[in-house]
């Protein structure tokens, strides 16, 4: 037998080396809690017995889990989008939760558990779907801006329905009552919760960040959050639903990026014994003879989804391919099923055994999303009996292959951070051609729509670096920080191609002899003045005279590195010096039909008074366009933004919603 801390070491212990396993085969992260969960739960191992205490502790994961969310919830790219997201999204989870739940009924379900269940399985995974939209390069396409539009409306129903699941759990009769009464105060904490993050939360964090101490900046977030929580509870609502509005408080201040990376590992680790808890509860001796109904429910779920969304997106006026495509990247269940089921278990509503089945299918069909996310365009293709589905390579490459086919003599930059951008942007000053390939997705997508010849993938890989062009180019810069990570693209770069120079930018020279001997040409040191030596290096290699070297680098000096400042950010970069002082950043804007900015003069929106700077304007058919006032935005354009993260979120708020 265990106390809770020998319970809570063989909980982390065992999320440790199934992660790590699932990681190797590229799995989501939430399915390998799942497992570790059903691994040490009664249904195997059985070395959790109090898992009641473990649930406990596994609530402030889905309240740090809301909390997030709230954070990220834009409420000017709603506006935007408006018409995707109560249009498409609203039509989408009405329809499915009253489907599913007409199926509950005729199947002899109480009517207050179909409808949970209904709302269970109408909702889907917007952490997988996003995460493999930006892997694959196809987040701000038309299909993965239908899927986002559709996602962002489940995360309001998803809290909508946080709000009922008190109210359904009352055993009387005045149910209608009871919904009424649970509504009004939920309308009225919002607004007063709301109020208290316009008016008070921006004068308090701006006092804690004046004190320059990251343990109390990090103690003031966990306690809005958990005193929203508390706030809520105390008024019979789900406490979720006070870490939701919380999260949205602090989200429309100038601390949202700061407050989310400070939080990260609480709500990761909460959120993982979250996940290992809802895996206990899978016995798969129970459901070994409910197999069919587990694999029935999941194909049900999977085409009913899909076809529906489908047919909504043509109901839209969107073309058959992306229709289907939106309606494949939705077809799953969510992590908030597990939300739902656990605030709904707290009430007593559920019973394990009435999970079971329910929870087996959403995982599943989780599991399956990275494949049908990956492949959805192919399987798109064939359900609408395209005649040319297109090349049977990986997408990915064959995209990579198709852009980069016109290039020659052009430098391939393996590691687009803060190095690899400025040696890119000195590149394009000289009219360079390059190629550029790094694994952070975010950074990937926001240099892309900002105009940038950048891909996702492993720059390690040969048939990559195929698709790139290597044995057209004339240089290849390498970037990354981890010298084993830069040791193993030099060693693939030289199986390719015997004498192309290749350059390597190291933290220190520690690792200098054995790069050179792999077959780098050249090893450059870390720090900003090394970006510039970096590319005096590059312009050399490429034979450009020496004079012309130095006035190209010389010109950057004398203009402040004004060339170099401002990066598009990635998952991991920082935001803030370690002072707390905001950096500045480049973020990139699509502008949707319905955004405030579209049909106005950049003049009229006044970007200047919130601090940001506009630097380019990229639009379709007509490329980089100069971000002169009387410039008038259309539906499509990208803006790139230049400032502080949070000038940079004012003027997005401007463009998209006013």
């Amino acid at each position: 037998m265990h106390g809770f801390f020998g319970e809570l070491v063989i909980i982390l212990t065992a999320s440790a080396v199934v992660l790590a396993i699932f990681h190797r085969f590229r799995l989501p992260p939430t399915l390998g809690y799942l497992a570790t969960g059903l691994l040490i739960g009664p249904g195997a191992l059985g070395l959790i017995g109090n898992r009641e205490a473990v649930q406990s502790l596994a609530e402030f994961g889905v309240v740090f889990l809301l909390f997030s969310l709230g954070l990220e919830f834009s409420l000017s790219r709603l506006l935007a989008m408006r018409r995707l997201v109560f249009g498409l999204g609203g039509a989408q989870v009405l329809i499915c939760t009253l489907a599913f739940m007409g199926m509950g009924l005729a199947l002899g379900v109480e009517p207050r558990l179909a409808l949970l269940m209904a709302a269970v399985l109408a909702l889907s995974s917007t952490a997988v779907v996003t995460r493999e939209l930006a892997r694959a390069g196809e987040l701000y396409a038309r299909h993965g801006q239908l899927g986002i539009a559709v996602l962002l409306f489940q995360d309001l129903a998803a809290v909508l329905f946080l709000i009922l699941i008190p109210a359904l759990a009352n055993e009387g009769d005045g149910l209608p009552m009871m919904l009424a009464m649970t509504l009004a105060k939920g309308t009225l904490l919002f607004a007063f919760l709301i109020g208290v993050g316009k008016w008070v939360l921006p004068r308090v964090f701006f006092e804690v960040a004046k004190t320059h101490s990251e343990e109390l900046f990090v103690l003031a977030a966990l306690l809005v959050a958990l005193l929203a929580a508390l706030l809520t509870e105390t008024f019979g609502l789900s406490m979720t639903l006070g870490a939701f509005i919380a999260g949205m408080m602090l989200g429309e201040s100038h601390f949202r990026h700061r407050i989310e990376i400070e939080i990260r590992p609480f709500r990761d680790v909460l959120l993982g014994i979250f996940f290992v808890s809802v895996g206990m509860l899978l016995v798969p001796a129970d459901l070994l003879d409910r197999w069919p109904a587990v694999l029935g429910l999941t194909a049900g779920m999977l085409l009913f989804k899909t076809t529906l969304v489908a047919m909504l997106g043509r109901w839209l006026g969107e073309d058959r391919l992306t229709s289907w495509r939106a309606g494949l990247l939705l077809a799953q269940g969510g992590e908030f099923a597990f939300a739902l089921l656990a605030v709904a278990g707290s009430y007593g509503m559920v019973e394990p055994a009435q999970v079971a089945v329910v929870a087996a299918s959403v995982v599943l069909s989780m599991a399956l999303t990275p494949v049908i996310v990956r492949h959805n365009g192919r399987i798109a293709a064939f359900l609408v009996r395209d005649r040319n589905p297109g090349p049977t390579a990986p997408v990915d490459l064959v995209d990579v292959s198709s852009i980069t086919a016109e290039l020659s003599g052009h430098v391939i930059i393996c590691g687009y951070g803060r190095v690899g951008q400025a040696v890119g942007r000195i590149l394009s000053r000289e009219g360079v051609e390059f190629a550029a390939v790094d694994e952070d997705p975010v950074r990937v997508q926001e240099a892309l729509l900002g105009g940038e010849r950048v891909f996702y993938g492993d720059a390690r890989r040969p048939a990559l670096l195929q698709a790139l062009g290597i044995t057209r180019a004339r240089l290849v810069v390498v970037s990354f920080t981890d010298h084993r990570h830069s040791l193993a693209i030099v060693r693939a770069v030289r199986e390719r191609v015997a004498d192309l120079p290749i350059l390597v930018r190291t933290v220190d020279d520690r690792h200098r002899e054995t790069l050179k001997q792999a077959g780098a040409t050249a090893v450059v040191p870390e720090t900003f003045e090394a970006s510039l030596t970096l590319a005096s290096h590059v312009l050399a290699l490429l034979d450009f005279p020496m004079e012309r070297v130095q006035q190209s680098v010389q010109g950057v000096r004398e203009e402040r590195y004004s060339v170099l400042r401002g990066y598009f950010h990635g998952q991991r970069s920082r935001i803030t010096d370690v002072e707390g002082q905001e950096l500045d950043v480049r973020h990139a804007v699509p502008l949707p039909e319905k955004a405030r900015a579209v049909g106005r003069r950049l003049a009229d929106l006044d970007l200047a008074k919130v601090g940001a700077e506009v630097r380019n304007v990229r639009r379709d058919g007509a490329g980089e366009l100069d971000p002169l006032p009387g410039l008038v935005l259309e539906a499509g354009d990208v803006v790139v933004l230049f400032g502080t993260a949070s000038q940079v979120e004012n003027a997005e708020r401007r463009l998209l919603g006013g």
